[in-house]
């Protein structure tokens, strides 16, 4: 329903008719299988086979067959090989996150490296290294399709790329030769690495950091590079990360050597973030539809939980927060498909968007992160001791892999400082704030005028606070993080009141409005008091709809 209103907002004529169908073979056929499988291989996790039998190093990963049939589901339905061309954002957002339903399952992470290593080498490979790697990595057939992987981060700088150490040799031929170690190197089966390294001569800084695509293997043997060790991590346990230690290890340049930095962070890392954004808000779906279904049958007390007032406005909580994080992230999906056609020459993407998409791809992350582990919290909640047993509800996989999540592609403090560097760089602070400001006042009474026209004036008392972080890094670095999330609540509130505005599916525009009503008292209201709100009950009645009646 709130998939089908997204769809009438962002796409229209045969493709909307093709997304709709996609989505719903995936969702009534595919989840189905694949479910199974997780459950199958969730406890038996990859293991490291550094020789054969013979004594020959292989540095080989190894699955049980159940992780590989799930596999097959994934890339039979295109999620990677829709990648191959520009303009299929919204075909891989819809399947990304019908997929994250089932949880983490050890294939997201690998699918979206594997875009990511894709739009790469099509944005800023030259001819030779996209004619020998494109087509194997965008290949639909699990079996024979190459896995992508990115590893940026070394002991020594975690999320401070700048410290790399790793170098990169060049050996006359228009190759180099890579050396170093790369601490947190996820999807460790790939068959081709994104590596930053930095070029004899370079300086310091990202500013000398160029990016390698490194083959696995080289006439069949390991290429230069041996896996220290598998990494023992609290989530996504089923995908395979490592230490990986480079000597002399063949790599080819992707894009200018003195760019590479930038050549990483807007194909991959970009990439990474948007469809790290898609996985969390199908983990907060699949947490709502637990406790919502947990509490329509769950009898306590002489009453079905679900009517008790607690677990209601709990329940609310939770699915203001996935809407909020889905209606985000579908605009973010917009974007993200008119950068990657502009990347490929495909169109012009205008001063706003651009910048819109450098906060949002950014900042949505960090929001969405953070409220996909509380959802989850939030349902174990519901479920009380049932919700923490790994054998009763996929629950607590589900919290442990969005502990990860935070961490996917930035922390939470490196992600904000970036949004605070770039809008002093850029300049682009109000350019976002105008965005939203103009989508509030676009809003008709009818639709939530008064909770719109609450939002606005928080969005233009939050302008004078962004403005002095702006200017004051000092004390911008202490207090913009809050002011951040504030600005994309009140992204969130405007994209949903827009499309309560023109919903035509029943009781979506009532839930919307709801929603929108629950996200501005709760984080851009100061004043709002829940005790002295006469229509907090029937906010929540109007949120939760239908969803809790057995």
């Amino acid at each position: 329903m709130h998939l089908a209103a997204l769809a009438d907002r962002y796409v229209d004529g045969t493709r909307r008719a093709n997304l709709d169908a996609l989505g719903k073979h995936f969702a009534t056929t595919v989840v189905g299988e694949i479910a199974p499988t997780v459950e199958a291989y969730r406890r038996h996790e990859p293991w490291l086979e550094k020789h054969d039998g013979a004594g020959n190093r292989v540095e080989r990963v190894h699955f049980t067959e159940d992780y590989h049939r799930a596999g097959r589901l994934l890339w039979d339905a295109g999620l990677v090989s829709l990648s191959a061309a520009a303009g299929s954002s919204f075909e891989q957002a819809v399947l990304g996150y019908l997929a994250s339903l089932e949880g983490e399952m050890g294939h997201i992470c690998a699918v979206t490296c594997t875009v990511g290593v894709v739009r790469v080498l099509r944005r800023s490979g030259d001819d030779a290294i996209r004619d020998a790697f494109l087509s194997l990595l965008v290949d639909p057939d699990y079996d024979s399709a190459w896995r992508g992987a990115q590893f940026l981060t070394e002991v020594q700088g975690g999320s401070d790329v700048g410290a790399n150490v790793a170098v990169a040799a060049p050996a006359g031929d228009g190759t180099y030769r890579v050396t170093g170690e790369k601490w947190f190197c996820s999807v460790a089966d790939a068959d081709v690495f994104l590596v930053m390294a930095r070029p004899e001569g370079a300086g310091e800084g990202t500013a000398g950091l160029g990016c390698f695509l490194v083959p696995r293997t080289i006439d069949g043997e390991p290429n230069g590079f041996s896996i220290r060790r598998l990494k023992e991590k609290l989530g996504t346990r089923s995908m395979a990360s490592g230490e990986f230690d480079f000597v002399d290890a063949v790599a080819y340049p992707v894009g200018r050597v003195d760019r590479g930095f930038s050549v990483m962070v807007t194909g991959m890392l970009n990439t990474s973030r948007w469809l790290n954004a898609v996985g969390d808000i199908g983990i907060m779906r699949r947490a709502y539809l637990e406790a919502s279904g947990y509490s329509r049958h769950r009898v306590a007390f002489g009453r079905r939980i679900g009517e008790f007032p607690m677990v209601r406005l709990r329940l609310a909580e939770m699915k203001a927060e996935w809407l909020a994080a889905l209606h985000s992230t579908w605009a973010l999906t917009e974007l993200d498909e008119k950068v990657d056609l502009a990347a490929m020459g495909g169109l012009e993407v205008t001063s706003e968007e651009a910048g819109v998409y450098r906060f949002l791809v950014n900042a949505n992350k960090l929001v969405c992160s953070v409220a996909a582990t509380d959802t989850v919290r939030g349902a174990i909640e519901v479920l009380g001791g049932n919700g923490a047993i790994e054998d009763f509800s996929v629950l607590p996989r589900l919290l442990r892999d969005c502990v990860v999540y935070e961490q996917w592609e930035g922390t939470h403090n490196v992600l904000a400082a970036q949004v605070l560097r770039d809008l002093g760089r850029l300049g682009t602070s109000g350019i976002v704030l105008d965005k939203v400001s103009t989508m509030l006042k676009g809003v008709g009474a009818a639709a939530g005028g008064t909770v719109a026209a609450t939002a606005l004036t928080a969005m233009e008392a939050l302008a004078g606070r962004v403005a002095r972080s702006v200017d004051d890094p000092a004390h911008g670095l202490l207090h913009f993080r809050r002011q951040l999330e504030q600005l994309v609540r009140g992204f969130q509130v405007a994209h949903i009141l827009e499309v309560a505005e023109h919903a035509s599916h029943d009781g979506v525009a009532a839930e919307l409005t709801a929603a929108a009503s629950f996200l501005v008292s709760r984080h851009l209201d100061p004043g709002y008091e829940p005790e002295a709100d006469p229509g907090l009950v029937s906010t929540l009645e109007s949120l939760l709809g239908a969803d809790l009646v057995a």
